[in-house]
C-alpha cells in the first residue's frame, strides 16, 4: 500500500502560492490570484501570500497606476519608493499611496521638500524627463517613463557627482486575443562632474505570454553601456535620449531578427527529429501553426 504524502502546513502553502504569484506573466497576476484563492480555500494563507508577493511583482513589472483626481500617473518602482505603500512621481511632485493587492492608487499627497531633489539637480532631471517623454511617445504608444535622482539629490551647485535613473515601462495586455506582454528598461546615468563625463548603463527586459492553442512564454534580457561628455542640462538630456534610442532600437531589431528565424531554427530545436508517430514534422509548412503566424503578424514579418 502506497504511503500517503504528508499534508502541507500553512507556511509551505504560503510559499508555493507566493511563487505562483511572483511568476505570473505580465498583466496576469490578478487571474492567477483568483484561481489560487479557490485552490487554497484558506483566506489567511492567501492574504499572507498576496501581501508579500504583490508589492514585489508590482515593482518588478513597474506597473503604471492612475492617481486620483486626474493628478497624473505613477510608476511603481523601487526608485520612487518612499515607504512600502508610498511612491513618488517626480514629474508632478506627488506621492501616490497605493493598495498593492488591488493594484490601485487610493490617494495622493504633495511631496515634501525633503523628498524632492535640489533645484540644481531638478534642472537636469526635468530636461532629461522632457526628452525621454518625447522618445517614449514615439517608440511605445502605451509606454510611460519617469526620471528619478538616486544619488546626490541634495547637490546645490556644480562640482559634485550625482546620478539619475530613467525608467521606461510599456505594457500590452490583450487576454481576449490570448497574449500579454511588456517592455521594461532601466537606464542609470552617472554624472561625473570631476571627470566631465556621463556613464550610461542600460538594462532592457521583454516579457511576453502567448496562450492560444498552447502556452508559450518569453523572457529576454539585455545589458549595455555607453558614455558621453558632461554638458548643460538640455544638451546632456538630448545626448542621453539619443543613446537610449540607439540601443533600444538595435535590441528590438535583434529580437525581430530572432523571431523571423523561428520556423527554420527554433522550432526545429524544440522538436524530435522523428516524433513518436513516426511521421516527419512538416517544416516546409510551419506557417500554418498559429504561434508562428501570430508572431509574424505582430512583428510585420513576411508582408
Amino acid at each position: 500500500m502506497a504511503e500517503e504524502e504528508p499534508e502541507l502546513n500553512g507556511e509551505q502553502k504560503k510559499d508555493i502560492a507566493k511563487w505562483f504569484l511572483l511568476n505570473s506573466p505580465a498583466g496576469e497576476i490578478q487571474y492567477v490570484a483568483k484561481d489560487l484563492k479557490k485552490v487554497l480555500n484558506d483566506d489567511d494563507v492567501y492574504n499572507e501570500a498576496a501581501s508579500e508577493a504583490f508589492p514585489i511583482y508590482n515593482k518588478t513589472h513597474m506597473i503604471r497606476l492612475e492617481m486620483p483626481c486626474r493628478a497624473g500617473d505613477v510608476l511603481i518602482t523601487s526608485y520612487g519608493e518612499l515607504d512600502k505603500n508610498e511612491f513618488l512621481d517626480p514629474r508632478t511632485a506627488q506621492v501616490a499611496i497605493v493598495d498593492h493587492v488591488k493594484q490601485v492608487c487610493k490617494e495622493a499627497r504633495p511631496a515634501t521638500d525633503e523628498e524632492l531633489p535640489s533645484p540644481y539637480i531638478e534642472e537636469f532631471r526635468c530636461a532629461l524627463e522632457a526628452e525621454m517623454l518625447k522618445y517614449v511617445a514615439e517608440a511605445y504608444p502605451k509606454g510611460f517613463c519617469s526620471v528619478y535622482c538616486t544619488n546626490g539629490k541634495d547637490v546645490e551647485e556644480p562640482g559634485s557627482n550625482f546620478e539619475l535613473v530613467v525608467v521606461i515601462s510599456a505594457a500590452r495586455h490583450s487576454p481576449q486575443n490570448f497574449c500579454n506582454g511588456n517592455w521594461r528598461s532601466i537606464w542609470n546615468i552617472e554624472f561625473r562632474d570631476d571627470e566631465q563625463m556621463l556613464e550610461v548603463k542600460g538594462k532592457l527586459q521583454v516579457g511576453a505570454h502567448y496562450f492560444e492553442e498552447g502556452n508559450v512564454q518569453l523572457e529576454a534580457k539585455h545589458e549595455c553601456r555607453d558614455s558621453t561628455i558632461f554638458q548643460s542640462p538640455d544638451d546632456s538630456a538630448l545626448t542621453i535620449a539619443n543613446i537610449v534610442r540607439q540601443h533600444e532600437t538595435e535590441y528590438l531589431a535583434s529580437l525581430q531578427e530572432s523571431y523571423s528565424k523561428l520556423p527554420d531554427a527554433t522550432f526545429k530545436d524544440l522538436r524530435r527529429k522523428l516524433p513518436v508517430t513516426r511521421t516527419l514534422f512538416p517544416w516546409h509548412h510551419t506557417s500554418q501553426f498559429s504561434l508562428t503566424r501570430e508572431i509574424s503578424k505582430e512583428l510585420g514579418i513576411g508582408k
